[in-house]
Parts: C-alpha cells; structure tokens; sequence
C-alpha cells in the first residue's frame, strides 16, 4: 500500500536510509522534508512494516525525486517500480512539467529502473558524491502533461 509518510514512520524510514545510502541523510533532514509544503514524502507499507519511501521536492513547475530508497529484503518485488509511478503520477496531478534526479554513476539498477520510467540523460556532475567520491548523472523525466500526452 502507498501513503504519505508520518513523523512515526522515522524509525523505519531511518533504518532503510542508513541501509541504502553512504552517507544517509540526518534524520532531521528527512524530517524537514517529511514536514515541507514543497515535499511529498510517499511509503511502501504492508501490514506495518515500510518497504520502501520517495522523496519529490517541489520547485516550481519542476519536482526534483530526492531520494527512493528499499529495504533489501524487499527488493526486486516491484516496489521501487510502484512508488515512482506513484511519484509521476503526483508530479502530472500538481502540473509539475518534469522531474529529474541525481544518481551515482555506478548505480546501474537504479539508472536501469529509471530509464524503465522514461527517464534520460541530461548531464554529469563532477564528484558530486563522498564516501565514495563519484560523479552524478543527472536524469530528468517530462511529465505526461508537458508532454501533451
């Protein structure tokens, strides 16, 4: 089931961060988003138990996906895939006219699933992450309505 994430879902929010991204995020970071006007944090959740979150930043006509993120045991089970269709979806409803994101270089699944999702190519930034130092490509997405579709 997807729904908007809740000041009580942290705990389970910051154990797959932590799981998932070198470095995490601070837990007061993702609260600040969780709390933002401008953010629409959504959970993968069953029974209880957070499979998985995005995060989308809204900037104008443009939503940037900050974070998606699953728990490894939950992988591979189409919950990456469930929630960006969801976060697409929310990005055409609130006339957003594209999304983009950063990811590692490395990242091949991810970089896979969002290709999967339309998403291309646009540009490199140089050493954008630590822990390992890496280079970021930058992927956007128009939304179907920029695209008259």
């Amino acid at each position: 089931m997807l729904r908007i994430a809740t000041e009580e879902d942290m705990p389970q929010i910051m154990k797959i961060e932590h799981e998932a991204f070198v470095p995490p995020w601070s837990q007061g970071g993702l609260l600040y988003e969780l709390l933002s006007d401008n953010s629409y944090f959504l959970l993968y959740e069953e029974d209880d138990i957070v499979f998985g979150f995005a995060l989308l930043r809204k900037i104008g006509i443009e939503g940037e996906l900050l974070q998606i993120a699953v728990d490894s045991r939950y992988r591979r089970r189409h919950v990456a895939t469930d929630l960006i269709s969801e976060i697409l979806e929310h990005a055409v409803d609130n006339n957003l006219e594209r999304v983009f994101l950063e990811v590692r270089e490395s990242n091949e699944a991810a970089i896979s699933l969002y290709k999967k999702h339309g998403f291309k190519y646009i540009g490199r930034r140089k050493n954008y992450y630590i822990s390992p130092t890496e280079d970021s490509l930058t992927m956007q997405r128009l939304t179907d309505i920029y695209q008259g579709t």
